[in-house]
């Protein structure tokens, strides 16, 4: 398949340090990617992501602090976060949010905090967004009406009625891995319910890989499980669904069609 654009990936993950090179630079133009944004979550990661935007064309970046990593920052955080920003080729804020699963890793009210601040940031510089939303629903949706970004919120796993939320803000839906799961009513309802051009798909890899490959490290080319899954429930070929995805995303981060 052609037209595969992740949305959402890591591919400075450690997981990739023995075939990154070979990954990125062949085995997956080669399978019909066409594009990827590479993720921050946090300032060492802001870098790293910016050199991979730098080694390969079809890599962009986006630059941010995830709510797992708030808690202990600099005191210049956000100007660092600012600088990589203004960088080529650095697209997105992101990947930025709330995450009340890992309360261990930073308390709500600082998690708020940070991704108040990133939001300013991004209507600032007329960025978009790429939110993390795990089990703070009402939270998240509570930051995006009052700063209402432009974005998206990635790995979408909440019910049809809060996407249809997320949508009435402008905002699109980014969906992974996860519908191909046995048990993944909401995603699978989303799915079939979604405008096709405010969809987006991503891998979040090295994590969430599709079945038949669930629990196995995830690539950008397993999109097409994705993809051939989505067609299912809405009656349409995957090669559709990854044509509009495309079209979404580099419309959303404004990259120019190859």
């Amino acid at each position: 398949m052609r037209n595969i654009f992740d949305s959402h990936a890591h591919y400075d993950d450690s997981q990739f340090d023995g075939d990154r090179e070979e990954l990125l630079g062949q085995v997956l133009p080669e399978k019909g990617v066409s594009g990827i944004i590479n993720m921050a979550a946090d300032l060492n990661s802001c870098q790293t992501t910016w050199e991979l935007t730098q080694r390969y064309g079809y890599v962009y970046g986006a630059a941010g602090i995830h709510p797992e990593e708030a808690r202990d920052l600099p005191h210049d955080w956000l100007e660092q976060v600012r600088a990589w920003l203004g960088r080529p080729k650095m697209v997105a804020v992101g990947e930025i949010g709330l995450d009340y699963h890992w309360l261990d890793a930073c308390p709500k009210d600082r998690q708020q905090e940070v991704f108040g601040l990133q939001l300013e940031l991004a209507k600032e510089l007329s960025l978009p967004v790429v939110v993390h939303d795990r089990e703070a629903h009402a939270d998240t949706l509570s930051f995006l009406r009052q700063y209402r970004p432009a974005g998206v919120v990635h790995c979408f796993s909440g019910s049809w009625e809060t996407a249809k939320e997320i949508l009435n803000l402008g905002m699109y839906i980014g969906l992974g891995g996860v519908v191909t799961f046995k048990n993944a009513r909401h995603p699978v309802e989303v799915a079939k319910n979604i405008p096709l051009d405010r969809l987006l798909l991503e891998t979040d890899c090295p994590y969430m890989a599709p079945v038949p490959f669930r629990g196995k490290r995830n690539d950008s080319s397993l999109i097409a499980y994705v993809a051939e899954r989505i067609g299912e429930v809405r009656g349409q070929p995957a090669e559709e669904i990854l044509q509009a995805a495309e079209a979404n995303a580099r419309r959303l981060f404004a990259i120019d069609p190859k």
